[in-house]
């Protein structure tokens, strides 16, 4: 038997295995780091400054350069949110970055290195939409803890309430816009105070696709030695790598070896010719590669099983090297239409069904057509 101490009291526990230890672990965790109990911050400019350099610290999708960048991340036309807990004050614990727009954003490098919103006013009346461009959770201790969609859940609210207040002369009415998107855990909190942006109808992320590349790559070695290489691209697609790479006979390895350096970039008409397989390859991996019946993808597996929708493939979204490295520069929006984000997260984590737009399916059945799959 052994003994642990927790808080004041002495607790007696059995001996665990590893794993029944770690879900122990991540059951208490769980409890003590509750929605309930969680703090949403909104960073701002007048933030403090360690917070700020914390929040810059722990960006893992697009990285922060400098204090100019962080400034505009907080500024106009955007928001920063964060979740904290008593228990660890000033140290966020799952970090939400929002660009709000007229419409939703298809590339990364107009939300990340938008200069002229830095001294700018916000119009309420331009912005239709909020996206979600970056969600990182700083405590590796806490992976397995479910914060970030309560995150998303919450600052949807925060951005337009859940019962959006409309005034007319001496009359008040009230539509239910959000409620489905909400655990009831939020419903007691709800105001009758009218919306910051009232014009927001269109929620989604702009998301990166972390492991792409690398599953192509695996892809395109397994094909080659099965002698099945060809049907990844069109006759047309492959004629046009040997014309610009000049290898005749050896486009597969050529076009490996660019992919994998980030070379074919420089070459416009190489661009062109890999769009189309590319957007198709990928939209594939996130629609139809798996595991354990969910999507293999952990960017995909989070947004779909907070309902989302797989909506577009954006290409050349994100052309940064590590953009270029991880996801030849695609990134995906996941949209959350809300009223049937319910709907969609129950077919996922039950039937395993991905709720996907016409233009991902249309490129899903693209690649399944080409590659005999």
């Amino acid at each position: 038997m052994e003994q642990c101490r927790f808080g004041c009291s002495d607790v007696t526990l059995s001996p665990l295995s590893g794993q029944d230890f770690n879900g122990t672990m991540k059951g208490l965790l769980s409890e003590w780091f509750s929605v309930g109990l969680l703090r949403l911050e909104r960073i701002t400019w007048q933030s403090p400054c360690e917070l700020l350099q914390k929040i810059s610290q722990y960006e893992a999708v697009h990285p922060v350069r400098n204090w100019t960048d962080i400034k505009r991340r907080v500024g106009p036309y955007r928001r920063c949110y964060a979740f904290t807990h008593a228990a660890m004050p000033g140290e966020p614990l799952v970090v939400l970055h929002v660009a709000l727009s007229e419409d939703i954003s298809n590339n990364i490098q107009a939300i990340v290195r938008e200069f002229a919103t830095l001294d700018t006013e916000e119009d309420v009346n331009k912005i239709n939409a909020a996206i979600f461009y970056s969600i990182s959770s700083t405590q590796a201790g806490l992976q397995g803890v479910e914060l970030g969609n309560y995150l998303i859940k919450r600052v949807v609210r925060e951005l337009q309430c859940c019962f959006l207040m409309l005034e007319d002369n001496d009359s008040r009415r009230v539509l239910p816009y959000f409620l489905k998107l909400l655990d009831s855990s939020f419903t007691h909190k709800l105001t009758n105070e009218k919306s910051e942006f009232p014009h927001i109808s269109q929620f989604s992320s702009l998301s990166p696709i972390p492991g792409f590349c690398s599953w192509l790559q695996g892809l395109m070695s397994s094909q080659r030695k099965e002698g099945r290489g060809a049907g990844l691209l069109t006759e047309q697609e492959w004629r046009e790598v040997e014309a610009v790479t000049g290898s005749e006979g050896g486009a597969m390895d050529s076009l490996r070896k660019l992919l994998g350096s980030g070379d074919w970039v420089r070459s416009e008409r190489l661009v062109r010719a890999l769009e189309p397989a590319l957007m198709r390859l990928c939209a594939w991996y996130l629609y139809g590669e798996k595991r354990r019946g969910y999507a293999l993808n952990p960017v995909a597996n989070f947004h779909l099983q907070n309902g989302a929708t797989m909506w577009r493939l954006n290409w050349q979204a994100d052309t940064s090297p590590r953009g270029i490295g991880n996801s030849c520069g695609i990134m995906v929006n996941y949209r959350y239409f809300l009223q049937e984000t319910s709907s969609n997260r129950a077919s996922y984590l039950q039937n395993k069904a991905i709720a996907a737009s016409d233009q991902v399916l249309g490129l899903v059945s693209q690649f399944q057509k080409n590659s005999k799959l």
